[in-house]
């Protein structure tokens, strides 16, 4: 069957690196719909015209009328379904009708003149989001291909690899692939972070320089003592059994937005923020000196995911994105209120985690939880360690610990 919309990969060598069924198609059609770049590629074309600038919601309308009686042809860069406009063609003109004629993406090309296989290759793009979470996504891999943009230059993300101390990277730019103006050079991060004669359309590889490189674990389990270069003056910090099991309780996805309210030291956060390396964390922190830890060991532990917010809950969860999951590790006295902010705003199935060692904490945690109709899981965890006696082994107990836990119904559920 014959689809009435044909949307077609163009590289930057234009009309000369399409195929021959391409080609054909352009020549079928009789609206030409694309960037004013890559319309310019095709000057012979005499049909109408639909030039894809700002918002595509008018020229879109246009082409969906116009595809009811006329062959439309729409171009794109690359494969126009990996990171490209192919979903939003589909969606608007009906799958049913597009055929999809790819050329070899800028991630491939990239690759190619580098000589690097990429079967193995992780594929991050700031290209229109958010740069939060750069470090933590590729802190578990050793080969990255990353799609920049005119905010997210590689420039800046060579900088942000050097701020959060992942520097054991070789980095090259690719710009202007399979073009007659293609440049690819290679960099250190510190030499790239200076550069300034970039082309905004590059693709920017990095290649682990440490022969010794191992991923991250799944599951993190941090010692004390990987927060020791700063701790709240108080010395509080949540111990690492306790801390896994309560991680375990939050079930954090990968991409999930998570709230640390009471985040001290920010141990929690940043292994919540390990968890999710596609998602964010906020680690909410009322004493100033405790935010300004929270932030060291972020950046000390590569955990450019996690968002410090300095201020009292609940008043300072007011407008942070809505949680998955929510940690409540301190509460200065405002737990009812803590608990009812965390709980309206928790997404359906998002799950609320309390630590808590005094007994009034206990009952008031418990209660509220109640309060909205909810039966919490309460376990209370009592670790003992093994330390050195002369040369012997005995225990030293720690303090032991509630963990109460609640999932939010997916249906409502209010107090």
């Amino acid at each position: 069957m014959r689809r009435a919309v044909t949307v077609i990969g163009v590289g930057d060598d234009g009309c000369a690196g399409l195929t021959s069924r391409a080609a054909n198609a352009v020549a079928r059609a009789q609206v030409l719909v694309g960037g004013d770049r890559h319309l310019a590629f095709f000057p012979q074309f005499t049909g109408e015209r639909i030039a894809l600038k700002g918002g595509l919601g008018a020229a879109l309308d246009r082409a969906v009328r116009l595809a009811d009686e006329h062959q439309v042809c729409v171009l794109a860069s690359g494969d126009p379904l990996f990171f490209g406009i192919g979903p939003l063609i589909a969606a608007r003109f009906g799958r049913e009708h597009v055929e999809f004629l790819p050329s070899p993406s800028s991630i491939q090309w990239a690759f190619a003149r580098t000589g690097v296989a990429w079967e193995d290759a992780d594929i991050v793009s700031v290209h229109g989001r958010s740069i939060d979470g750069f470090v933590s996504r590729v802190r578990r891999v050793a080969k990255v291909a990353v799609l920049t943009d005119a905010e997210n230059t590689p420039a800046r993300l060579a900088a942000r690899l050097i701020e959060y101390g992942d520097t054991h990277w070789d980095a090259w730019l690719c710009e202007r692939l399979a073009g007659p103006d293609e440049r690819v050079r290679r960099f250190t991060l510190a030499t790239l972070a200076e550069a300034h004669d970039i082309d905004p359309l590059n693709v920017l590889l990095l290649l682990r320089t440490d022969a010794a490189f191992r991923a991250p674990p799944a599951i993190p389990y941090l010692h004390e003592d990987a927060f020791a270069k700063r701790m709240p003056k108080n010395g509080l910090i949540t111990k690492r059994e306790v801390r896994l099991l309560s991680l375990a309780s939050l079930a954090i996805a990968p991409d999930a937005v998570v709230w640390d309210i009471g985040a001290g030291s920010g141990s929690v956060s940043i292994e919540a923020a390990m968890l999710a390396p596609r998602g964010l964390v906020y680690a909410i922190e009322v004493d100033p000196e405790g935010a300004s830890i929270c932030r060291e060991n972020a950046r000390a532990h590569g955990a450019d995911n996690v968002r410090v917010i300095e201020g009292r809950a609940p008043e300072a969860l007011a407008d942070l994105r809505a949680p998955d999951a929510v940690f409540v590790g301190g509460s200065k006295g405002s737990m009812d209120g803590i608990i009812a902010a965390s709980l309206d705003a928790l997404r359906p199935g998002g799950r609320l985690v309390v630590n808590a060692v005094t007994l009034e904490n206990v009952a008031e945690a418990y209660a509220a939880m109640r309060a909205w109709e909810l039966d919490p899981e309460v376990t209370l965890v009592q670790i003992a360690r093994g330390v050195p006696l002369a040369r012997y082994r005995r225990y030293e107990a720690l303090n032991p610990i509630h963990i109460l836990a609640v999932e939010k119904p997916r249906g409502e559920a209010t107090p």
